[in-house]
């Protein structure tokens, strides 16, 4: 063999050496890591746009109550942008165009420049809505002057919003929502590519989907507010649906990143809601979201609208109190997305993954806990991570979509069950969190009333039983928050 041709071997077999110990090395398989947020991140701002920046910035706009005002605020973390100072840096028209309804602004970089694009009425006709954009060259859209480059002309002259943008194997595209003659809709979701800059369109205009599900249709018919998540070789396209009261939920739209966009064959609808009002989390009409991504730009996160409450006195527009709202986007193991529910107030939740079965995550199922992997319903394996019911020094998991219920043991078993009110259910219900028996990068659950006993798996299902020291069971007893 020349030596050449065995230095190639070598090199063949030490990769295939890596990979193989990397597919067994426990953790190694896992999701991106836990992020975590207190919602609501901010109050009577809906449509919500966060933007990322290279200059190590979150940028946030959104739809002020009063409907007058662009605002924008920044912050080196998202959590920040919950306490970050507010700009106002455009008014509305006193009269003529650009002087009502000030919606949905959006704030994207482009070339160099700052652009956002809005939705806006005339001061004499609120209801003659269109798209618009204004322009900034400085390096802070904090600061700087902001130029109105009109309006966004389409093929009509109809009631037009939510334009967003995106780049898509090198071309950059206009998506947004409007109403076409001859449609009995309120809006439908609309493509074309960006012609010379960030105001114009160019070529054919493709019309992605209508609204004709129930879903789409409560209250109005309605397909509006659109957002694109590009991951695993495919474009997900969400979009808002149906009455901005508890009805408004978000659908999705799915092609391939290699197909051609502009054709509407290329996407497919998913026939059901991907995210929607939840009494359990009293989390009512979520939707007009964006997406964005973790400080460690490892986790897509869901930033929305949504109230707290589901009745409404009037018309929903004139309700200023939708509140601005973020939480994780996890990944299934086909690739598609999965939003989970809107999660309760507070700190959002957590997955309990295990350490040694990589994928598999820690649920609840008929009451019972359990370990599973490609769970489904999402919520059922997301838990809060609170101070625990025994008190300070403790922690408690709370059931994401069970709010009330703890995990707690029970006869060494592991239970989601509702709390009691009782001395002893909180005891069985309280831990002390560790550093993962199993090492560094893991965490482990010892009771409060049981020391030396962790939470752990076994045979598939989740026990509270004693340490022995032995490293199947301290690999068993260590899990990845994610």
């Amino acid at each position: 063999m020349r030596p050449t041709r065995a230095k190639a071997v070598l090199l063949v077999l030490a990769t295939l050496l890596t990979v193989t110990a990397n597919l067994l090395t426990p953790g190694a398989a896992h999701a991106s890591p836990a992020v975590q947020y207190t919602n609501p991140l901010a109050a009577q701002r809906a449509d919500p746009h966060i933007f990322r920046h290279t200059d190590g910035y979150y940028y946030f706009t959104a739809t002020a109550p009063e409907y007058d005002r662009i605002v924008l605020r920044r912050a080196t973390t998202v959590q920040g942008l919950a306490t970050a100072p507010e700009s106002v840096i455009w008014r509305r028209h006193t009269t003529g165009e650009m002087g009502a309804h000030i919606w949905a602004p959006e704030i994207h970089f482009i070339n160099g420049k700052w652009y956002v694009y809005f939705a806006a009425g005339r001061a004499d006709d609120v209801w003659r809505i269109r798209m618009y954009v204004l322009e900034n060259a400085a390096a802070n859209p904090l600061t700087g002057a902001w130029t109105e480059r009109g309006r966004i002309t389409t093929p009509w002259d109809t009631f037009s919003l939510d334009a967003t943008t995106f780049v898509t194997g090198g071309v950059r595209y206009l998506l947004w929502a409007q109403q076409e003659p001859g449609i009995a809709t309120n809006s439908n979701l609309y493509l074309a590519r960006m012609g010379a800059n960030p105001w114009t369109i160019t070529g054919a205009t493709t019309r992605l989907t209508i609204p004709t599900l129930a879903w789409e249709t409560r209250g109005y018919k309605v397909a509006e507010g659109p957002a694109v998540l590009q991951r695993n070789g495919r474009l997900f396209l969400t979009y808002s649906a149906s009455a901005t009261d508890a009805n408004y939920c978000v659908g999705l739209l799915t092609a391939s990143a290699s197909a051609d966009p502009l054709q509407a064959a290329s996407w497919t609808k998913s026939q059901s809601p991907v995210f929607a009002t939840n009494a359990a989390t009293s989390q009512y009409g979520p939707g007009h979201n964006s997406f964005t991504t973790s400080e460690d730009g490892q986790s897509d996160l869901l930033v929305y609208h949504d109230r707290s409450y589901r009745d409404i006195s009037g018309d929903p527009l004139n309700d200023p109190n939708r509140r601005t709202r973020v939480q994780k986007v996890y990944w299934r193991a086909d690739g598609t997305p999965d939003f989970g529910i809107p999660v309760a107030d507070g700190v959002t939740p957590v997955r309990l993954m295990s350490y040694d079965t990589p994928g598999s995550a820690v649920r609840h199922w008929n009451y019972r806990a359990r370990l599973e992997a490609n769970v489904t319903p999402l919520a059922d394996s997301q838990f809060r991570l609170t101070t625990g019911l025994s008190g300070s020094g403790t922690v408690s998991l709370e059931s994401a979509n069970f709010p009330g219920y703890y995990l707690r043991h029970r006869n060494h078993e592991a239970w989601v069950e509702q709390r009691d009110g009782s001395a002893l259910f909180a005891a069985d219900a309280s831990f002390v969190r560790r550093a993962g028996l199993a090492g560094s990068g893991t965490v482990s659950f010892e009771s409060v009333n049981f020391p030396g006993y962790y939470v752990r798996h076994r045979a598939g299902q989740v026990w509270v039983e004693r340490d022995d020291g032995s490293s199947p069971f301290r690999a068993s007893a260590s899990f990845l928050l994610e």
